[in-house]
């Protein structure tokens, strides 16, 4: 295993290392997901909590199928996060990252314009905006990286050609496109079955890999 894969499992899940700052966090984000469902209850629209629940949901999945690469090399995963943190849940997740993903979907939401037909330089505004927020969330991941807070270990997930392409694409423009394709659900119905899905992946896997003696 790679020293940073080695310094990422050490104190994984323990408890004992838990920061006081999370819980602030934690009431942060409690607080906009309260008001979210408040003003739901009124005006029937659970969108931007759909949004957010998609968001976190497939950087669950993403930080799954990490896990599995760690889990089948032996060696590393393609990201992990082996420097302080409040808590460390898997070698490539902080709960400061939990917290971000979180609320990053809602962002996403209400950067969007009520207008449904709004065009952006040509392009529909919500896969202009998903585009714009793809593009700046790589840039602070390349920063972190630069920073060796965030640790790529193989080419195709580095800052190279390919490999931004590839953060790009799987990293996150896959999360903007599944809050899109949540929220454009036309039933309720429909939207929780999706999430449904985006959730029930991850957990089948963890539930394998954890079967399986992994340790990510």
């Amino acid at each position: 295993m790679t020293l940073a894969t080695l310094q990422a499992l050490d104190g994984l899940r323990d408890l004992s290392l838990l920061k006081w700052y999370v819980i602030p966090l934690l009431a942060i984000v409690f607080y906009i997901y309260a008001k979210e469902i408040s003003k739901a209850r009124l005006t029937k629209n659970w969108d931007p909590i759909y949004a957010g629940l998609a968001v976190f949901g497939l950087d669950f999945f993403n930080e799954t199928w990490n896990g599995w690469v760690l889990w089948i090399s032996g060696r590393s995963a393609c990201w992990t996060t082996p420097g302080d943190t409040g808590l460390r849940v898997t070698v490539g997740w902080n709960i400061e990252i939990i917290f971000m993903f979180l609320l990053l979907g809602i962002v996403f939401y209400y950067s969007l314009s009520e207008k449904q037909d709004r065009k952006i330089l040509g392009i529909d505004e919500k896969w202009a905006v998903a585009i714009g927020y793809t593009i700046f969330c790589v840039f602070i991941e390349c920063v972190l990286n630069k920073a060796d807070l965030l640790i790529w270990e193989y080419t195709l997930w580095n800052r190279t050609f390919a490999g931004i392409w590839l953060i790009l694409i799987v990293g996150y423009f896959l999360f903007f496109a599944g809050a899109i394709f949540v929220i454009t659900r036309k039933s309720k119905k429909d939207k929780l079955i999706t999430l449904g899905i985006i959730y029930g992946v991850p957990v089948l896997m963890n539930i394998i890999a954890s079967l399986g003696g992994a340790r990510y």
